[in-house]
């Protein structure tokens, strides 16, 4: 059974395809930022749970995230609604990019006979560990097709 590589290697596709992207990783969310070689904006990929709901068929529960560093301006500020930093422009393009491969993935499950969550949640993001990182996390199940192993071997 491959599914499990294979979503993981087809959203790492996605991410790479994406002209904001410059870095893709994987693995749990609480280890995110934890390696110096990133280069930022960044895209992260956790596929937790499985099950099996029906003969045939793998649900996969998977999270992707958007993410770029803050910067912060030196200069006291006197706008109270912007501040002195690019958090707005970091939560809009980092949408954006999720916004982007949903809509490539909607497209291309259709064509392979996977099915996604209706309408994936979304969570704004901001964590501060080694980075000031400001971005979204998309929530999604998807339906793939097993067809590696079957009920008649």
């Amino acid at each position: 059974m491959n599914g499990y590589s294979e979503i993981l290697r087809y959203i790492k596709q996605l991410g790479e395809r994406d002209y904001f992207i410059n870095t893709v990783t994987q693995g749990d969310f609480k280890d995110i930022d934890l390696d110096k070689k990133n280069i930022f904006p960044l895209l992260h990929v956790q596929v937790g749970n499985a099950s099996f709901p029906s003969d045939g068929v793998i649900r996969f529960d998977v999270q992707i995230g958007a993410f770029d560093i803050r910067d912060i301006v030196k200069e006291p500020s006197t706008d109270k609604f912007y501040n002195n930093d690019n958090e707005i422009d970091n939560l809009n393009e980092t949408l954006a990019v999720i916004n982007r491969i949903w809509l490539w993935m909607l497209k291309d499950f259709e064509e392979n006979n996977i099915t996604a969550s209706e309408a994936p949640s979304l969570e704004q993001f901001t964590e501060s560990r080694k980075n000031l990182l400001d971005g979204w996390i998309m929530t999604f199940q998807v339906d793939v097709p097993n067809t590696i192993i079957s009920l008649c071997n």
